[in-house]
């Protein structure tokens, strides 16, 4: 029998926060409520918050995000920052696994092809974590290129994130709310005779909508340009459980029979060098419903 409900339902977000450098955009994330990091870059090494030794692979990343999603009580937020470096370490992951120097080594596009898909794990992955209650928090790094409307003569400079063309677009498409981290700049002339121009402002800001110049988007009305501060976009956060389905009985999530206990610290570090994982070749598979992988 169909069971048809009606309503909003609450439920833990799924972010992604994405811009320049040095910005802000993890002490944006550390404002959700009780974060931990997995700080794959190690930029939280400075700042008081909660987090997990730093993956030392791609293979250890997952293994991390698993232990999380079977560990409901230990935080109400799960940060990875950054996404750009997270696709580093898969990517270094699909190479060992092949005997290849680089992802272009492949050929014809099948190493971005492959990254894609191993990429699709870690977002299903999250997707266990979301509906163990648990908001989640991507943040990436932004770049700039040059864009081209197929409909229309020229061509404009863009902020993307710093993600391959093939993983940009499923990550996205899995987030809630995908918010852009930049500076509110002013032109303004500088002479009587308007030749000559200068750059003023340098506001932090927030950008919510899809623009021309950024991606960005949101399921929650909020005002296209906002300042960078969580307590901004507080109010569209929760932490509900998602109700199980009756009939038949959600599969529940694979973690090896070795997993351990979560192991948070907290407070300034000093940084570790380990030593990076890698066994097997590249293996293609798309579960229904959730994102090749």
């Amino acid at each position: 029998m169909l069971n048809i409900k009606s309503g909003k339902v609450l439920r833990p977000q799924k972010v992604v926060i994405y811009g320049p450098e040095g910005i802000g955009k993890t002490t944006f994330a550390a404002g959700f409520p009780d974060p931990v990091f997995i700080d794959t870059e190690g930029s939280t090494y400075h700042m008081d918050v909660r987090r997990v030794d730093k993956p030392g692979s791609w293979t250890e990343l997952l293994m991390v995000v698993k232990q999380f999603a079977a560990s409901p009580d230990v935080c109400k937020t799960v940060i990875i920052d950054t996404a750009d470096w997270a696709e580093q370490l898969c990517s270094a992951e699909i190479c060992a696994k092949s005997q290849k120097q680089s992802i272009e080594d492949f050929g014809y596009g099948k190493g971005y092809t492959y990254l894609q898909e191993e990429f699709g794990k870690l977002l299903n992955a999250l997707e266990d974590v979301v509906n163990a209650g648990m908001n989640v928090v991507i943040t990436a790094h932004a770049k700039m290129r040059k864009f081209e409307q197929p409909d229309e003569m020229g061509a404009y400079d863009r902020w993307e994130m710093k993600l391959t063309k093939q993983v940009a677009p499923v990550v996205k498409e899995w987030a809630d709310m995908v918010l852009f981290a930049n500076y509110k700049t002013y032109v303004v002339a500088a002479d009587d005779k308007g030749k000559k121009h200068k750059a003023q402002g340098g506001k932090r800001v927030l950008r919510t909508s899809h623009h021309p110049c950024w991606d960005a988007k949101n399921r929650h009305g909020l005002p296209e340009e906002l300042p960078l501060e969580y307590a901004q976009i507080a109010h569209c956060i929760g932490n509900q459980p998602i109700a199980a389905p009756p009939d038949p009985a959600p599969v529940p999530t694979t973690t090896p029979q070795t997993t351990q206990a979560l192991e948070i610290s907290r407070g300034p570090r000093q940084r570790q060098l380990r030593p990076q994982k890698s066994a097997g070749g590249p293996r293609r598979a798309c579960a229904a419903g959730r994102y090749p992988g």
